[in-house]
């Protein structure tokens, strides 16, 4: 590909492939076409250097973990020079014509500026509003000392926005605020949402021989960060188990964090480790086979200013094995999972509590559900759309005359998800067929119960 159009993204929030939504968008640039170079910092057991289905992977090591307004400010500072040092040792593999930055932080303007020089463009791919972010955490700001740091992340974000060729917007609500508050014509802005590839994100059947559940399994996945809220899992769990003594649920939480230790800890406290697990950071295939094997998904992101406008990628990742979920009532996540999803109010433990035993004592609902979660998300929410109208912001801003319906309507998901089935033995369940997909369902969590109330 030495004449094609080469694409250097660059990411500071998650390391790559892990960041699904990055991954998706290397993948739907390559098969369009593009060279595509990524910098990220580095996971656990992550290789400095490596080149995954042709996508060339530069990580530096992270920086440490952030302690207040001057530990965020030190963090920012040295990944950028971070991601500035290996910018040029890109450069000097192979010129770039294109530069990507997904946000947090909004600092790359000031890179893209450097690069502009050499006529590189800039595309600024907004995954978080970090004004709201710091509004969420914090509060409206009383001190001189706060009001600085929310006027120094506002500049930051304006500074983004006017440097950027194009902007991406991960849902309607950013694309407003890029209308609106970055000032910028309907022409500068595309909504690229991030859907999962629901050809290769499906739910599969459990091996054959395994012993049938004796418990429903509430799942989370996702970062566990302080505006995550993964701490009301464990006060749900508690709820449901000390509180109205139920000993047929059990959970399981997916991802790491800042806050990962401390919710190890909390699980302790409040007496669930029987009944808690914690996996850590996971792979496509452990995914794949737990939100297969879970009754019910569990958002638990409270409403903050930042929530409220911000597309939960964990809802969506639900849908897509036909996993009914439970969510406190965000305006983005009723767009995202609309009547497949249980919604309460906000911060309520109780309620959320009520809407999950719903879930598990009632199959028929279950079926419901996990229908409507299906359909809607490989229907309207689906990865490959995305990608076309992804796709198409480089296109426009190169000059390059594709049609790409055809062209991108492969797999883009995960790196080998498809390839895992005949790899682990994994058995996809044909979720076209309603009466094949209600059998799956009720055999999530103790089958004999469901069968039974259902009279199958």
């Amino acid at each position: 590909m030495a004449n094609a159009t080469h694409v250097l993204i660059v990411v500071q929030n998650l390391p790559v492939p892990l960041d699904r939504r990055v991954w998706m968008e290397c993948r739907a640039l390559r098969s369009a076409g593009y060279d595509v170079s990524v910098i990220c910092p580095k996971g656990p057991g992550d290789a400095a250097r490596e080149t995954i289905e042709g996508v060339r992977i530069h990580r530096y090591r992270p920086a440490p973990v952030a302690d207040g307004a001057l530990g965020y400010l030190v963090e920012f500072v040295y990944c950028w020079l971070r991601t500035a040092w290996l910018s040029a040792s890109v450069w000097r593999h192979r010129p770039f014509d294109v530069l990507q930055a997904c946000n947090p932080p909004d600092t790359y303007w000031a890179l893209a500026r450097l690069w502009r020089r050499r006529g590189v463009l800039f595309v600024y791919d907004q995954h978080d509003l970090n004004p709201e972010l710091f509004l969420s955490r914090f509060g409206q700001p009383t001190g001189l000392g706060g009001r600085l740091e929310l006027a120094g992340l506002r500049w930051l974000e304006r500074r983004t926005y006017r440097t950027a060729d194009h902007v991406i917007s991960t849902n309607c609500s950013y694309e407003r605020i890029a209308l609106h508050r970055g000032e910028l014509g309907e022409d500068a802005v595309t909504v690229v949402r991030s859907g999962p590839d629901t050809s290769v994100m499906r739910p599969v059947r459990v091996p054959a021989g395994s012993p049938p559940p004796t418990r429903h399994r509430v799942a989370y996945l996702g970062i566990m960060g302080p505006q995550d809220d993964v701490h009301l899992v464990l006060e749900l769990m508690h709820e449901l188990v000390h509180v109205r003594g139920r000993d047929d649920v059990e959970a399981v939480l997916m991802g790491f964090g800042d806050c990962y230790d401390d919710l190890v800890r909390r699980s302790s406290e409040l007496g669930l480790d029987d009944v808690v697990t914690f996996t850590g950071r996971v792979g496509p295939e452990v995914i794949a086979e737990q939100l297969s094997a879970a009754t019910v998904g569990v958002c638990p992101d409270r409403k903050t200013p930042l929530n409220d406008l911000s597309t939960m990628n964990k809802t969506m990742e639900y849908m897509a094995y036909a996993l009914p979920s439970v969510a406190f009532d965000l305006m983005e996540t009723r767009v995202s999972g609309e009547d497949s999803c249980l919604y309460v109010p906000s911060g309520d433990v109780g309620a959320l509590a009520d809407a999950v035993a719903a879930l598990l004592d009632d199959p028929e609902l279950r079926c419901t559900m996990a229908r409507r979660a299906r359909r809607r998300v490989s229907g309207v929410l689906d990865w490959r759309p995305q990608a076309v109208a992804y796709v198409g912001v480089f296109d426009r801003l190169t000059g390059t005359e594709a049609d790409r319906d055809a062209g991108l309507s492969a797999p883009t998901g995960l790196p080998g998800l498809a390839g895992l089935a005949g790899q682990a033995g994994l058995d996809y369940v044909d979720v076209d067929d309603d009466e094949e997909l209600r059998r799956f369902v009720l055999d999530r969590g103790p089958r004999a119960a469901a069968r039974h109330r259902l009279g199958v």
